[in-house]
């Protein structure tokens, strides 16, 4: 009853043109301050009267049941309670150090990869999927880590542990500056999607409505993460 009361309000409140009241929103961690976190900035100076609640976390979490307006995910959204919707894509690409590569060699192809080290993100199995002439190919190289978030696979890269595969916003500045080095096997590895969810009982708010719109303009299509550099690497354009 609280919950619709608040709503209430803030759904007249849209209808004169102003946004007022809690916004509560889940992400995951590593995305959420590299890229959420400075784009929320900026819809916050838009709309001063919205109460936003921003909760990072890594594990996939039950939105309806924990309260949320709305969570941002990484991936396929299986949860039938929620409305989902794709939000922005990226590539995800094999990098290493190059101190990692000078010690054990550049991968030609993806039967190469094999032979290598891998920093592996722990809760996908098969994570490493390339698209061939013949269909997809997985690789399960031999993990020197597995771990649950993308900031510290990046990290792990950084100080030559091994070959990671990453989505190109965790990625991006890195290979921009030489920090990482990309790896080109001849084939692409599976993409990776954002999705915007809401629990299906509840419409689409207004607030939902325009957070969705201001996200999309600041990260493009395609999004800034998978543009070529142009001497602005990892900084969000205004």
């Amino acid at each position: 009853m609280l919950f619709e009361a608040t709503e209430g309000t803030a759904e007249m409140a849209a209808r004169r043109g102003t946004l007022v009241g809690p916004l509560r929103l889940s992400a995951p961690v590593g995305f959420g301050v590299l890229h959420l976190g400075p784009a929320l900035y900026r819809f916050l100076a838009d709309h001063p009267a919205i109460d936003l609640t921003l909760e990072l976390d890594d594990r996939f979490v039950d939105a309806a049941a924990d309260g949320f307006d709305a969570v941002i995910r990484h991936g396929t959204i299986a949860d039938t309670r929620l409305v989902a919707k794709r939000h922005a894509t990226s590539q995800r690409i094999l990098v290493a150090s190059p101190a990692y590569l000078a010690r054990h060699g550049m991968p030609q192809s993806v039967a190469d990869l094999k032979a290598h080290c891998g920093i592996l993100y722990a809760n996908r199995d098969a994570d490493w999927r390339f698209a061939g002439p013949a269909g997809w190919t997985v690789v399960r190289p031999r993990a020197a880590l597995r771990v649950n978030n993308g900031l510290v696979m990046r990290g792990a890269a950084l100080a030559g542990l091994g070959i990671t595969l990453l989505p190109n916003f965790f990625a991006h500045a890195d290979v921009a500056t030489g920090a990482l080095i990309r790896i080109d096997t001849g084939c692409d590895a599976e993409g990776a999607e954002l999705h915007i969810a809401y629990p299906r009982e509840r419409s689409a708010s207004a607030k939902i409505a325009a957070l969705t719109r201001s996200l999309r303009a600041t990260f493009g299509e395609p999004p800034y993460w998978d543009s070529p550099p142009s001497g602005t690497a990892g900084l969000i354009p205004r």
